[in-house]
């Protein structure tokens, strides 16, 4: 009885399971034939106006016709009124005169008959009707004004539905990555005379292929792109890979899209590690800024817990000034004493990195660089055999040098408004470089033994940071020369175990 009873269920579930399969599909096809519908219904209207517009257009031309037509005849009307004019005009002179010679012939008197002659003749040699061009000015043929549509009435005869555009073909080989841009381009299987414009549609992915549906994200669109070729600059690099398609489209119809084809993005994204920033510094993502107040305030605020501890009340642990909460703490105590200084949050161990710093104009204080891990809480950068830097001073006086183990080299170049920094850990170098104009600042040379982490200390100022951005190709360019050069100090390209 129960298994006849669980054999039931099953079947009763399978029922149900297929009742609902059925009443979707039924769902889908209303819903598509609702589509059909409203769809045909604008594929009518449409049709109407371009009709309506077709009509529109042979009726002004009809009219620019018939009024080049009613021109024509009015200029020629007015050639041959006015030519008849004039001859009406010499004959009606001509048959008086023609009649004052005949009443002359009957002068008898020769005196009279002389002096009548002589009139005659100065009135013939003066007649108008001796001057007129017997001849019309115009003729009556107006057959270059004939038409004959029987061309154009053949090619209305072929008109048809417009074909759907094919889709494109994205080329791999011809697309570029580079300088956080990408140049995507593409091709016709066979060339379409009929295509307007292009629509590229992109998306970000962590994914080698086409995102899994639930890290799926929105398509980008770029429309109206008259070429064959586009380039999306100034790209945040903040997943690894990016995903690619094309539609073609013509006056009417966008056509299927190409198949995707997924381009390698990858670059060193990082935020700077709020839990481990000296007090005195205010961190947020990829921003710190030193403030005064905050370790001070912090430790008031710490005396007052302790002294609740000592109550009976736990003590809390300190958090962090920063707008964010803080990150779990990892095995490192905050910095401390004057290091003003906070890590990056993100290990670097092998490749190529490059990221730019910017700082605020009034800092009056900074360093950029790398350190290990295992820099202590009161170390500062470039002054232990554990980091390297370069440090701008705009106090007192203004000095811009590189650091590393409590050695220090002056540099003799200006400093710019945003400093890229190149980390070739495999390669064991790191390089500074004018984000803009990518003139080599400095160069160290070393052998890195453990993780790097990006490093920054800030006092009386601002730092602003940039990532996900890939090695320049200008800097690619000058490190396979950078090797011969000499702007590095041997004492600061030590080994460090």
């Amino acid at each position: 009885m129960d298994s006849q009873k669980e054999a039931l269920q099953r079947i009763i579930s399978t029922l149900a399971n297929k009742n609902d399969e059925i009443q979707n599909f039924i769902d889908t096809l209303n819903h598509t034939l609702k589509g059909v519908q409203e769809n045909s219904s604008n594929i009518l209207s449409e049709l109407d106006e371009e009709f309506d517009s077709l009509y529109s257009v042979l009726d002004e031309m009809k009219e620019s016709m018939i009024n080049s037509i009613k021109q024509e005849q009015a200029r020629k009307s007015q050639e041959l009124q006015s030519q008849l004019s004039q001859c009406n005009n010499a004959l009606e002179n001509s048959e008086e005169l023609l009649e004052f010679a005949t009443r002359s012939l009957d002068i008898k008197e020769a005196e009279e008959f002389s002096k009548a002659a002589r009139q005659i003749k100065d009135r013939v040699t003066m007649a108008s009707a001796f001057r007129l061009s017997l001849k019309p000015k115009v003729s009556d043929n107006m057959t270059h004004l004939m038409v004959d549509f029987s061309q154009e009435r053949q090619m209305l005869q072929t008109l048809t539905f417009l074909p759907v555009p094919k889709a494109p073909e994205i080329d791999p080989v011809e697309c570029l990555v580079a300088d956080n841009s990408v140049t995507v381009a593409w091709r016709m299987a066979e060339e379409d005379n009929k295509i307007d414009h292009f629509i590229l549609e992109y998306r970000k992915t962590n994914f080698d292929g086409l995102p899994r549906v639930k890290d799926e994200r929105c398509w980008e669109i770029i429309d109206n792109i008259k070429g064959t070729e586009y380039t999306l600059s100034g790209l945040k690099f903040d997943s690894k890979y990016m995903n690619f398609r094309v539609r073609a489209c013509n006056k009417a119809v966008a056509g299927e899209c190409s198949d995707p084809v997924t381009l390698e993005t990858k670059a060193l994204n990082f935020s700077l590690d709020n839990s481990s920033s000296h007090l005195n510094l205010r961190v947020e993502d990829t921003y710190v800024e030193w403030d005064p107040t905050g370790g001070k305030s912090q430790e008031n605020k710490m005396k007052g817990k302790e002294n609740k501890g000592r109550s009976g009340t736990p003590s809390p642990k300190r958090t962090s000034v920063g707008s964010r909460p803080p990150a779990v703490r990892g095995s490192r105590d905050r910095f401390t004493g004057e290091s003003y200084t906070v890590l990056g949050d993100t290990v670097i161990e092998s490749g190529q990195h490059y990221w730019e710093v910017k700082a605020q104009k009034d800092c009056k204080s900074y360093s950029v660089g790398v350190a290990y891990k295992t820099l202590g809480k009161f170390d500062q950068l470039g002054k232990t055999n554990t980091s390297w830097c370069i440090h701008v001073n705009n106090w007192l006086q203004n000095t811009f040098a590189a650091k590393h183990n409590n050695k220090v080299k002056a540099l003799d170049v200006t400093v710019p408004e945003r400093i890229g920094v190149f980390c070739d850990f495999d390669g064991g170098q790191l390089s500074f470089y004018d984000a803009h104009s990518k003139q080599l600042l400095y160069s160290f040379k070393t052998k890195f033994t453990q993780p790097l982490l990006p490093g920054f200390m800030v006092w009386c100022g601002g730092l602003s940071l940039s990532t996900g951005m890939q090695v320049p190709s200008a800097v690619r360019t000058l490190q396979k020369s950078e090797n011969g050069m000499t702007g590095s100090a041997s004492s600061l390209n030590i080994v460090t175990q």
